[in-house]
């Protein structure tokens, strides 16, 4: 009996403690007006000051202290709502759409100093391509503005863009060269994360070569790897543009043979539409099995380019569709492939922010395929991707398609995370100042003074490597810290906003014993600053040309990138291409 009665006491002890400690469930889901889960709403709970996500069913599952609270939940293109919660009580919580909204939401950037502007811009027009003007990172006093972000989704598609001018003789606008994606290309440095974390993250320093007073940071994210026999399944629907447009060789037989490569990697369980647009707006082939390859097959040879291009209406025929056939709990994916001439329609950019947008808080996610030259709608892809919580490719040959769709299958079309961001707050001790090379962001966003740094899909078995110039101050071999490091981030359904922290300590490594991956980072890097000029890097031909040699030769495409830099020195000093053409006289 005692015992009996020392266990009830016990008991109810541990009851106190847990509901003093705070062991409250909040609960609920997060819908449309009709009844249509949304995922990714930003759910704020104000007295711990953390912000928690719904999961692609819209429903979400937060531990409080207190039995009640205030939440607020936000979410792009629909109004922000406050209410009084009580945990144990079902949250039936309905957002309502605002059509106009998007037009008048923050501007999202993809890397952030706190409290701090650029200013320098470029200007650039090719044909009739279009670029986004962008606004190159300036140094920062770390004393003043210790803080930076950047996104971790980091499209590929300048790499491939900038290769397409060089080969066809032509210099590359200077807005056409974002650095980090050409970086990214190569997916230097991949580590496997350790068992049951999402990401490894490591840190290096070393010399700049441009500038002997600095040094170069390298801060390298990857992210796990999911296994095609696991991942789980697809709902693809390819949009593809038939229009007059896409009649040339780089065009539309390009994106033909692209998505044939595609298909033989489907499995049975997934399912793939075809929706085209020239002329008018078809679905051209029905939901159908990944068994079935060869009718998949087939109607892909099928295609043939006519009319205009109704873009708008194109993009709603498809998420329709995707919605029909939506698999929950499934990676439900629109595949665009396109020049990017949306001549008919909703063309204006912000439009169709807000119709992507829109679909990709019902889980329907967009990825995006560029081709062709001349008429190349660069900007418009990147931010419809961007919006999209997908990534952007350019393909320039048949080459390129079988990277991005077959070698790099999981990273392009698979997240192993959403909602991704990386902060560093460095250590004005031992940093004078610093800027982040590449991750520029657009004038239009800059010039406003309402802005957010937007976190992005990251593919799985991605590397994304960031480089930081800096200025070094105090004592280097200390054993004070370089700077802190914080990733934030969502995975799938699971409603918290999880975090992953990392030191950088001053491991400096002299740049000759550095690690062949970042030897060849920094040569794409100052390729990449010189084809920008940009005035951070005083860096000649010769120099690029030296550190060109760090590339692997037994690897094609760090070979190919050694061949690349050669080509651009002799179309942006012509003379050196005819004192080499003399000297082979006998």
């Amino acid at each position: 009996m005692q015992v009996l009665v020392r266990y009830c006491i016990i008991l109810l002890l541990v009851c106190v403690t847990a509901a003093a400690s705070g062991q409250y469930y909040l609960r609920g889901e997060v819908k449309t007006e009709q009844n249509t889960a949304l995922q990714n709403a930003r759910i704020f709970l104000h007295t711990a000051k953390a912000n928690y996500y719904s999961g692609a069913d819209g429903s979400f599952g937060i531990i409080m202290r207190q039995q009640e609270d205030t939440v607020t939940i936000t979410l792009d293109g629909y109004e922000p709502q406050t209410l009084h919660v009580k945990a144990g009580i079902w949250q039936r919580i309905t957002l309502k759409s605002i059509i106009t909204k998007a037009t008048k939401n923050k501007n999202k950037l993809i890397s952030i100093t706190m409290d701090k502007k650029q200013t320098h811009t470029a200007k650039w027009s090719v044909s009739d391509e279009t670029y986004f003007q962008l606004v190159e990172n300036e140094f920062v006093e770390t004393a003043v503005y210790p803080n930076t972000g950047y996104s971790l989704n980091v499209n590929k598609a300048s790499y491939s863009n900038v290769r397409r001018f060089i080969n066809g003789s032509s210099e590359v606008p200077p807005d056409a060269v974002k650095i980090e994606e050409m970086v990214n290309y190569f997916n230097l440095m991949y580590t496997e994360p350790e068992r049951g974390k999402t990401f490894a993250v490591t840190s290096t320093t070393s010399d700049c070569p441009w500038n002997t007073q600095d040094r170069l940071l390298f801060v390298n994210v990857c992210a796990r790897k999911l296994s095609l026999d696991s991942i789980p399944p697809a709902n693809f629907v390819f949009l593809i543009d038939v229009s007059g447009s896409m009649d040339d060789e780089k065009r539309l037989p390009l994106v033909q043979a692209a998505f044939q490569l595609f298909v033989k990697n489907i499995r049975p369980i997934d399912t793939v539409s075809i929706v085209t647009y020239g002329g008018g707006v078809r679905v051209w082939l029905q939901p159908t099995s990944g068994s079935e390859k060869s009718v998949i097959s087939n109607a892909i040879e099928e295609l043939l380019p006519n009319g205009d291009t109704p873009g708008e209406a194109a993009l709603q025929t498809a998420y329709t569709l995707a919605q029909k056939t939506f698999i929950k709990g499934g990676n439900n994916r629109i595949i665009l492939a396109t020049d990017g001439d949306f001549n008919v329609g909703e063309t204006g950019e912000k439009e169709l922010e807000e119709l992507v947008a829109r679909y990709k808080n019902l889980g329907i996610y967009l990825t995006c395929l560029g081709v062709g030259t001349g008429n190349l709608k660069d900007s418009k892809l990147q931010v419809l991707a961007k919006k999209g919580n997908g990534n952007y490719a350019y393909l320039d040959d048949l080459n390129e398609a079988e990277k991005t769709l077959v070698q790099e299958l999981t990273q392009t079309m698979y997240a192993v995370a959403d909602n991704a961001l990386l902060n560093v707050e460095f250590n004005p001790k031992v940093v004078g100042q610093y800027r982040l090379i590449g991750f520029d962001n657009r004038r239009t966003a800059m010039n406003e003074a309402d802005y957010l740094l937007e976190g992005g899909e990251v593919g799985s078995g991605s590397s994304v490597l960031a480089i930081f110039q800096y200025t070094p101050q105090g004592t280097q071999n200390s054993t004070d810290e370089l700077a802190r490091l914080q990733i934030r981030y969502a995975v799938g359904k699971d409603t918290s906003a999880y975090r992953v922290s990392h030191t950088v300590n001053q491991s400096y490594i002299p740049f000759d014993t550095l690690e062949q991956p970042l030897q060849f980072a920094t040569a794409v890097t100052a390729f990449g600053l010189k084809l920008k000029n940009s005035s951070y890097a005083k860096i000649n031909w010769d120099q690029i040309m030296e550190l060109s040699m760090y590339a692997n030769k037994s690897q094609f495409l760090q070979n190919e990138f050694a061949t690349l830099v050669e080509k651009a020195m002799y179309i942006y000093e012509p003379k050196r291409k005819k004192k080499a053409g003399k000297k082979k006289k006998p």
